[in-house]
């Protein structure tokens, strides 16, 4: 089971990757975790002091904590098509597709897409491979409102994000990365043992007034890495 403090660190986490706490807002006080997640105050304190050293919150003494605004840090990280990747090394870009069909939403998926529960989302399931090897499994949902032909399109000649690129424009992104375990389904699409560490990408992608998208990117530890660089 995991520590106490990692699951009230988690909790803030996915509020803050999903969108559904803005830079700027406050996050439960101390006293609302504690009697949420049955733990001391010392326990509540490490989380956020945790989270305010690693930038996602900011604690204001006598006031709270507040989620960290977006302008305190600036990146020159953008979104990357991964066949654009692969062939920028001269290797060869193919993908196989798992599954793309429109399905129900969920209650929590809905809330991340700015929709109501039930409605109707895109869901596609892709692996990405590099020379023959595989390098991604992309779990992704897409709002029908911000990308209508999304089912349309054959994702063996083009990728989900370059379609979405170029249908719904990019006007805001969020996104968190993380290293996980993969499940079964995707250790065995990735050529992979289950306990091969991975690195997990989550992105929620804002195309003008819709949420456009909703992804989940695993890429084994292995086989990939991400490189950036950030100023203040």
């Amino acid at each position: 089971m995991k520590p106490a403090y990692t699951q009230v660190k988690e909790f803030v986490q996915q509020h803050i990757s999903s969108g559904q706490w803005r830079p700027g807002a406050p996050v439960p006080s101390e006293a609302m975790l504690m009697q949420q997640f049955g733990i001391s105050r010392m326990t509540v304190n490490r989380a956020l002091r945790e989270l305010s050293a690693e930038g996602m919150v900011t604690r204001v003494q006598g006031s709270g904590t507040f989620v960290a605004e977006l302008h305190r840090i600036a990146s020159n990280l953008t979104i990357r098509d991964i066949q654009e990747e692969v062939l920028e090394r001269g290797h060869v870009h193919t993908a196989r597709v798992l599954l793309c069909h429109a399905e129900k939403a969920g209650a929590e998926l809905a809330r991340s897409l700015g929709l109501r529960s039930g409605a109707r989302v895109f869901h596609s399931v892709l692996v990405h491979l590099e020379n023959g090897v595989p390098i991604q499994f992309e779990d992704r949902y897409v709002n029908p409102a911000a990308a209508p032909h999304y089912l349309q399109t054959d994702f063996t000649q083009t990728t989900p994000t370059r379609h979405l690129l170029t249908e719904a424009p990019l006007t805001e992104a969020s996104y968190s990365i993380e290293a996980c375990l993969p499940t079964l389904e995707q250790a065995k699409h990735l050529g992979i043992g289950k306990q091969e560490p991975c690195l997990v990408q989550v992105r929620r992608t804002v195309s003008g007034a819709h949420v456009a998208s909703v992804v989940r990117l695993v890429y084994p530890g292995s086989r990939y890495s991400f490189a950036g660089s950030f100023q203040a």
